[in-house]
């Protein structure tokens, strides 16, 4: 079963490399203006989606202008349950978002498999009126599956200015075996990091094509590594929380 899951993973990015490259590449062109602009991109979910903001921040080999919106009620810790209830808390993603250093010109990246719940949306509408440009990363076919628990009657991929697709099936899960009801065997984690790593990899080889050397993180257990990001926490402390 385990190679099972390895052949549809492997099935799944197949398939986000016949029809995700064009999204990528437009994910890429808005980050790499708000780099060279001096901006910051924002990543932000919920639950399970919130590991994506902690994959692209703070990382060996990624961009340093990267600010994690990781808001505690919507981690996993410590009470998991609890983060399914303030996802759809209407009125909560404004007041996150009003904390954070944003500036028209930003980029946010958010990330929700269905789209559907009040937080993600209003995330998006709110860093909308702010001037932020939006990246969305969920599942179409889940999205397409299901309504939208926010007021609005909106889905994430009805506000994006750019939708990055995972290519998984709804419910996440994509393996069944006879005679047990319940599908396993979860998809976007492991796809939606390699969609946000192979955006970082591309807009940091366009800015050096252009002329720009990014700001990149360096392993803190290579020599030198703690003096070089202790010069990039200087320079971002202020903008961005988690440093």
């Amino acid at each position: 079963m385990a190679l099972n899951y390895i052949d549809q993973i492997e099935e799944i990015i197949k398939r986000v490399k016949a029809t995700q490259m064009n999204a990528i590449n437009e994910a890429s062109l808005l980050i790499k203006e708000a780099v060279k602009n001096d901006r910051l991109i924002h990543i932000f979910g919920c639950g399970h989606s919130q590991m994506y903001a902690e994959e692209v921040f703070y990382r060996a080999g990624g961009l340093v202008a990267v600010n994690a919106i990781l808001e505690p009620a919507l981690s996993l810790r410590p009470e998991a349950t609890k983060s399914t209830w303030f996802e759809r808390l209407d009125g909560y993603a404004k007041k996150i978002l009003d904390s954070e250093e944003t500036e028209k010109g930003d980029v946010i990246i958010i990330a929700s498999t269905s789209g559907r719940n009040s937080v993600p949306i209003e995330m998006a509408l709110e860093a909308k009126e702010k001037g932020l440009k939006v990246i969305a990363l969920t599942s179409n076919e889940f999205t397409n599956d299901v309504t939208s628990r926010h007021a609005s009657g909106k889905k994430l991929i009805d506000i994006a200015d750019v939708i990055l697709d995972n290519c998984g099936v709804s419910g996440d899960a994509v393996i069944e075996v006879k005679g047990f009801a319940t599908k396993f065997g979860p998809t976007s984690s492991v796809i939606g990091f390699m969609i946000l790593q192979s955006i970082i990899a591309q807009t940091i080889s366009s800015l050096l094509e252009e002329g720009v050397e990014p700001s990149v993180w360096v392993s803190s257990n290579l020599d030198k590594g703690d003096d070089i990001n202790k010069e990039h926490v200087k320079k971002y402390k202020s903008r961005v929380k988690c440093l």
